[in-house]
């Protein structure tokens, strides 16, 4: 089992920056991790995600050039910076993590075995 812990969130002016921080209780070097996002009213879709390394990562067009996602290992932590922020970017964010010895980069829900309960990004206009 794996539990995950989202922080970092809150309110920003829209061109503003935050910091998400994801903790992980076990190991995570050994599976790859993602951040989704969820507005009211909308699905969760897909923010960010990296590979076990983080030699790889992948974002969703929308935050391609402003979201920064990775991690260290050595912490058990993933991080994901997020710069120009817009606020369209208003969501409750969420870490997940793929089950053990999955190393490739999951782009969907069902890709992710673990997840945190969230915190919330709000950018004003």
């Amino acid at each position: 089992q794996v539990q995950l812990v989202e922080s970092g969130g809150g309110l920003v002016q829209a061109g503003g920056s935050l910091r998400l921080s994801c903790v992980a209780s076990g190991r995570t070097f050994s599976r790859s991790m993602g951040w989704f996002r969820q507005a009211p009213g909308k699905d969760r879709e897909f923010v960010a995600a990296i590979s076990c390394s983080g030699g790889s990562t992948d974002y969703a067009g929308s935050v391609k050039g402003r979201f920064t996602i990775s991690r260290d290992n050595t912490k058990n932590t993933m991080y994901l910076q997020m710069n120009s922020l817009k606020p369209e970017d208003t969501a409750v964010y969420y870490c997940a993590a793929r089950r053990t010895n999955v190393c490739a980069l999951g782009y969907s829900r069902a890709a992710y075995d673990y997840w945190g309960q969230g915190t919330q990004v709000t950018v004003s206009s």
